[in-house]
């Protein structure tokens, strides 16, 4: 049964970023939790929120407040661990989007390799899914991975696009399509497609346009922009790019 898309993209913010200025200096300020209400204020469809190994940027006593805060589904970023799926079960977010993670990366490097760690994520997709935790997977665009998704029972996937944004000159067109036929391929199949990572201003438009994606998830490039318009005004920005391309 195919997938059908919300008649309206959605846009998930990231809001890690904030936490990551926070804990550079420790204390509070500035406070996630407010990036949050801002962007429910300004239309944003939910909050994206990572809590690593190593609680680098978002830490957990976050979680909690960011639920209180606003009435926007919470999307909790994680990676395929006891412990990060007993904190899942234990705050029930609207969706857990399960990621690779390596201590040492600086950002999320690649997609999940789905297929080589199925009977690693059988188990987790199984528990938030018995939880009522709408479980996502952050994925390359690739058949192979989306295959292991279908197989794994995940009703979405992510998928990282990071290669896309980096491209350059002809492999822009190349990568742009990988990232089309896939998420056509995924709601063939019943699979709700979403998309993020390295999205910008510049590049968003043709990524927003593919018709059956339904949410993007952008983070560090709206926190980076806020620095200089706030994050109302990069939240509005990043929605009247995307509208405008649907």
């Amino acid at each position: 049964m195919n997938f059908a898309p919300p008649a309206r993209l959605r846009l998930g913010v990231n809001i890690d970023h904030v936490a990551t200025i926070r804990n550079a200096r420790g204390g509070d300020h500035p406070d996630p939790v407010r990036a949050a209400e801002i962007v429910a204020a300004v239309g944003g469809d939910g909050i994206t929120a990572h809590l690593r190994e190593d609680r680098r940027h978002i830490r957990d006593a976050d979680l909690r407040r960011i639920q209180d805060a606003t009435d926007l589904p919470l999307n909790l970023e994680m990676a395929a661990t006891e412990e990060m799926l007993q904190i899942a079960l234990a705050h029930k977010p609207h969706a857990a989007c399960i990621v690779p993670e390596k201590r040492e990366e600086v950002t999320t490097e690649g997609g999940l390799d789905a297929a080589g760690m199925h009977n690693r994520l059988q188990p987790v997709v199984s528990r938030l899914t018995d939880a009522g935790i709408r479980v996502s997977l952050f994925i390359a665009p690739e058949e192979r991975q989306l295959e292991a998704a279908i197989r794994l029972g995940a009703p979405v996937v992510e998928f990282h696009t990071g290669e896309y944004a980096h491209a350059e000159g002809e492999d822009v067109a190349v990568e742009l399509k990988r990232v089309a036929d896939i998420a056509a391929l995924a709601a063939k199949n019943g699979i709700e497609p979403h998309a993020g990572h390295g999205l910008t201003y510049e590049n968003v438009q043709p990524i927003a346009a593919i018709p059956q994606l339904a949410e993007l998830n952008i983070g560090h490039y709206l926190v980076g922009e806020a620095v200089f318009v706030g994050l109302e005004a990069a939240v509005w920005r990043m929605r009247e790019l995307m509208d405008a391309a649907r």
